[in-house]
This record gives C-alpha cells, structure tokens and sequence, in this order.
C-alpha cells in the first residue's frame, strides 16, 4: 500500500484533483455554499480540497461527482497504463462499412466511412444538420442541389444538408472519407472545389 501511495505518478494525479475541482465549479458558475448544500460536505473541507491541502477520496470525490454530474473519471485523470490503443468496430450500413470516431454524444459527430464503387447511383435526401466532408483515398461524387461535384484525395466540402444531397462513388473504385456531421449552426468553416472545376472557372474569366 505505501508504495502506491509514494508513486511518483499517482502522487502527481492527486496533485492534480484539486486544482480540476475548482476549474469545474467555477466553470459553472456553482458556489462553496451550493456544492456544500449539495454534497452534505462542509464548504472548508471544500475549500481545503480544492487547495490541495485535503487528500481527496471516494467519500469526497463520489458526492461532488454526483452533484456536478460528471463521470468520477474526469475528476481524477489516473497515469495511462498498458495498451494505449483505442479499438473501435466498424459497423455496416447500407453497404458502407463506417466506423465512428467521436465517443461521446454531442454536437459534433465524426466518422470514417469507406463506399464502395457499386454506391454509384444518386439517390438525394434532405435533413436537419450540416455536414463537412473530406476525401481520402478515391474519388467522391457529391451531388448537391443542382451541382455535381468529383472531390479528388485530399478535398474536402460542407453543405447545409436541408439541401437535397447525395455521396458515393464515381464508380470507379470505393471511396475513404470522413464525414464530421452536427446539427443545424454546428459547421466546420473549411471549403474546397474540386480542382479541375477551380481550373476550368479559371480558364473560363481568362476567356472572358
């Protein structure tokens, strides 16, 4: 037992409890006085704590956990030991093989998505949300409105999707992606046109 107390690593993570308790109060606005009344905890045990001049434990992190309804985790980050690697299952879905890579819900979700050549055939679609697309490996067809676009590896497009749209493959080759998606006013403030179309605008305002 002494020697996982006197880890040097486990004695820095507990360092650490205290400042983060008061970051989070703060944060929402919640006195010593609430938390105190929340917890049944006295605001100068509270108070000593967040100082770091009260060794935190089960009994005093459980209630302030519960009363800022946060995971007991994100009061207390332990050292990362063994494998580090996040193992994530790939799902099917309507033929594309998608894998998410947010862990929590939110406003904004991301995923990786690979479509095979055979989703080649528009079949456009509305709904609530905006969404920002970047191409891989392969060749994405975006059909939006009344533009149909080819994104090549390496650009990306956003699009309000109350718009009709459709993605999928030229037909050429399955397509890698991801695909970050949020709700209306969540947008990722990134654009890009497909170069051969930039190039062909180009040569059209020379002409011009």
């Amino acid at each position: 037992m002494s020697g996982v107390e006197h880890s040097p690593a486990i004695a820095q993570a507990l360092t650490e409890v205290g400042p983060r308790l008061k970051r989070l109060r703060t944060q929402r606005g919640v006195t010593l006085a609430a938390l105190s009344e929340a917890t049944g905890i006295s605001k100068s045990t509270l108070s000593r704590l967040e100082a770091g001049q009260r060794r935190p434990s089960l009994e005093l992190l459980l209630p302030i956990s519960q009363a800022h309804q946060v995971p007991l985790d994100e009061l207390v980050v332990a050292p990362e030991v063994g494998d580090p690697r996040i193992r994530l299952t790939p799902q099917r879905v309507n033929g594309n093989t998608v894998l998410p890579l947010t862990r929590q819900p939110g406003p904004l979700q991301t995923f990786k998505m690979i479509l095979p050549a055979t989703r080649c055939e528009p079949e456009p679609c509305t709904h609530e949300g905006y969404e920002w697309l970047y191409v891989l490996s392969g060749r994405l067809r975006l059909i939006l409105a009344d533009h149909d676009l080819v994104l090549a590896a390496g650009e990306a497009a956003e699009f309000d999707t109350r718009l009709p749209h459709w993605f999928g493959s030229t037909g050429e080759g399955p397509v890698e992606l991801l695909s970050l998606f949020g709700r209306q006013g969540e947008r990722m403030h990134v654009r890009a046109k497909p170069k051969a179309r930039e190039a062909k605008a180009r040569e059209g305002r020379a002409g011009g």
